[in-house]
């Protein structure tokens, strides 16, 4: 860590303060009973058992979630359930904050003026229209 804190500049450190605390909080959030918890989780059992309406949206450029596979678990749990009211998109050219992104890196999140991606907006609202409409 301290070799890497060495190559950061003047406004990366001062955005992290001291080192040793930036690292004993690092250490703390991972030895956390919630990243336990998240990272052991299977979500398979509970999708199996969800009734209501499902819209699954992941960015193409998400490197936290990879959009292939978890779109594709998604759809697969909520069939098993017995589930036909889903819809399920991949969005081109998206982070995982569905910013319209470049590399989809982490790093390029706070570099990026756009919040939320107009196109990921309309593609929620139209959907909550969509099932909240009356028939």
């Amino acid at each position: 860590f301290m070799d890497d804190w060495a190559e950061l500049n003047d406004e990366e450190k001062s955005r992290i303060g001291d080192p040793e605390v930036f690292l004993r909080a690092q250490l703390q959030s991972l030895l956390s009973p919630w990243l336990k918890f998240f990272l052991t989780y299977d979500p398979k059992p509970t999708l199996n058992k969800v009734k209501c309406p499902v819209l699954a949206i992941n960015g193409e450029k998400d490197l936290q979630v990879p959009p292939k596979e978890n779109l594709s678990a998604i759809e697969e749990a909520l069939k098993v359930g017995g589930n036909q009211n889903y819809t399920i998109k991949e969005l081109p050219g998206l982070n995982h904050l569905f910013q319209t992104a470049q590399t989809g890196l982490p790093a390029e999140y706070a570099k990026i003026e756009e919040t939320i991606s107009p196109v990921a907006l309309k593609i929620i609202s139209d959907w909550i229209l969509e099932q909240t409409e009356t028939k």
